[in-house]
């Protein structure tokens, strides 16, 4: 028997940005292949409906209504769980500026939530997998959300580039010092996706052009492409991957 299981019965997944897009669907997948889940939002409405969404796969859910900034409010809601195995590290945020216009209150806040918040997150995760007696036998997985621009720089997207290439420092360097108690840690790096943060970029004709020509498949993520390479990173497929990533980019990094 070759093929993995993909299934994640009696897992419990944490995830992060959970409301909307990319956490939304990567949420619901996990449920789909049989986690429970503990989700985090800043709407309570939001987490209402994608709550109901999960139970409907006879799924456990728990959710809290919290900016992941907010450390001391991440640290009592991580420290609360009894157990948790795996981490999607998905909140985040991008302003597109020009480098020479960036302003300075801008920069310090994707930094803040694209790079601290998600360090600070990770290393709580971490700490509360390793408490676990059996980690080392049944594994943890941590998928930190990165981007195409973790990988290649774009037009007015300087400091995103440099949150999304610090993540993927950050997942190797987490990768080796967690791989001794069997906790993988890799980034899945979604091309543009349709989501409530993209739509509004996507709006420019211009600028819509552009991305598909950047993209030799023609065509923009579905969330599903995303969500599903989350979860394979998760399971006991990917048993063998860690300190790496999981381009989703039809092509983007290609060239």
């Amino acid at each position: 028997m070759f093929l993995k299981n993909y299934n994640l019965k009696n897992k419990t997944a944490v995830v992060t940005g959970a409301g909307k897009g990319l956490g939304r669907a990567c949420a619901i997948a996990f449920a789909e292949a049989g986690a429970n889940l503990v989700i985090i939002s800043r709407t309570q409405k939001d987490l209402n409906e994608v709550s109901g969404k999960i139970k409907k796969f006879k799924s456990k859910c728990k959710f809290y209504v919290c900016d992941i900034t907010n450390y001391n409010q991440i640290k009592e809601i991580i420290n609360n769980q009894n157990q948790i195995d795996i981490l999607v590290n998905n909140a985040g945020n991008n302003i597109p500026e020009h480098f020479t216009k960036v302003k300075t209150k801008n920069m310090e806040y994707l930094v803040k939530i694209n790079t601290i918040a998600t360090f600070n997150l990770a290393q709580l995760c971490a700490l509360k997998m390793i408490k676990l007696r059996n980690r080392k036998k049944i594994g943890g997985a941590i998928i930190n959300m990165s981007s195409q621009m973790g990988h290649v720089g774009g037009p007015i997207r300087s400091v995103y580039n440099m949150t999304k290439f610090g993540l993927e420092g950050l997942t190797k360097g987490m990768s080796i010092d967690l791989a001794k108690y069997n906790i993988r840690v890799n980034t899945v790096c979604p091309t543009f996706v349709v989501t409530p943060m993209t739509k509004k970029f996507l709006k420019s004709k211009k600028f819509k052009k552009e991305v598909l020509g950047n993209i030799p498949l023609g065509r923009f993520a579905e969330l599903s492409d995303v969500a599903s390479a989350a979860v394979f990173l998760a399971s006991d497929a990917a048993s063998m991957i860690t300190g790496t990533s999981l381009l989703v980019d039809g092509g983007w990094t290609a060239k």
